[in-house]
């Protein structure tokens, strides 16, 4: 099992500090990765409540490949309908290259129709599973170094030219999110990794079998399991799953979600100040995480 961290860069109150304080407690802490949430434009609605502050989650990315020289970066998760799959062709596979083949992709369809409308994006939202399959077809080509022909639904083109690659070449980490029967189907089809939110390890065990025979289908390994986790000191007293309570039973969840195949989880402690940040990292860090080193 591999750990990570979600970053603070979203939520009232996310700072440069509270990015670099915590990214480089999970470096000295030898955490295996950090990840950026993406959002662009949402409307204030209860849903919506975190996504006040929220730095980019690419722009991000690129700046903390210059700031840490090992730790993985990853972003949980771009939505890809939201943007030109062309454009994060590119921004992608420079990230991947300045930061000597670090990236991982975490991408998705996305939830929110009005954000879809603020972006000019409105009549798309009903196609968004369509346009995330064609982009990663696009990335895996461009990234290749295939500069042949491509004509899809939304893109078409004849010969072109496209460097830098990726260190990582079209075998970038790409790890799909969603709940979905389409999108578990779309991550064991197309993904390297399957990486969940607000999910209990209950929930995995019965959307793992559904992405692995996917994976079977399509003649691909089974992708990583991976899991986004919010985390809390104390009971939860949340309706979504949350991973809380005494150290302890944190240790049990965490052995819960590896034995129904989770890979990776990345952690996500809903604190903003630098301080703050960072000594609940150390105190998960040596509580929690230590029991599985």
């Amino acid at each position: 099992m591999e750990f990570g961290l979600i970053l603070p860069s979203y939520r009232a109150g996310a700072t440069k500090e509270s990015i670099d304080a915590s990214t480089d407690a999970a470096a000295r802490l030898g955490w295996h990765s950090v990840f950026t949430t993406d959002h662009l434009l949402v409307e204030p609605s209860p849903r919506s409540q975190d996504y006040t502050t929220l730095f980019d989650a690419l722009n991000t990315l690129a700046y903390l490949a210059a700031r840490q020289p090992t730790i993985k970066l990853g972003a949980s998760v771009v939505v890809v309908p939201m943007r030109n799959a062309v454009e994060l062709a590119k921004e992608l596979a420079t990230i991947d290259a300045l930061s000597k083949g670090r990236l991982i992709v975490g991408v998705g369809v996305g939830w929110n129709l009005t954000e879809f409308q603020h972006l000019g994006y409105g009549e798309r939202f009903t196609r968004r599973g369509a346009y995330l399959t064609e982009a990663v077809t696009i990335w895996r080509q461009l990234w290749s170094g295939d500069t042949g022909a491509f004509h899809g639904q939304f893109h078409s083109w004849d010969e072109i030219r496209f460097a830098p690659l990726p260190v990582q070449g079209a075998d970038v980490p790409i790890w799909f999110g969603g709940r979905d029967e389409a999108a578990l189907r779309r991550a064991g089809r197309l993904g390297q990794g399957y990486h969940s939110s607000a999910s209990g390890h209950d929930q995995l065990a019965v959307r793992i079998p559904i992405i692995n025979a996917a994976a079977a289908e399509a003649g691909r390994p089974a992708p990583l399991i991976s899991a986004r986790v919010r985390v809390q000191f104390g009971p939860s007293g949340s309706a979504f799953y949350m991973l809380a309570g005494t150290p302890e039973q944190m240790v049990i969840e965490i052995r819960a979600f590896d034995e129904v195949g989770c890979g990776h989880m990345a952690f996500d402690f809903a604190e903003t100040d630098p301080e703050r940040c960072v000594a609940l990292m150390e105190r998960f860090d040596s509580e929690v995480l230590a029991a599985f080193r």
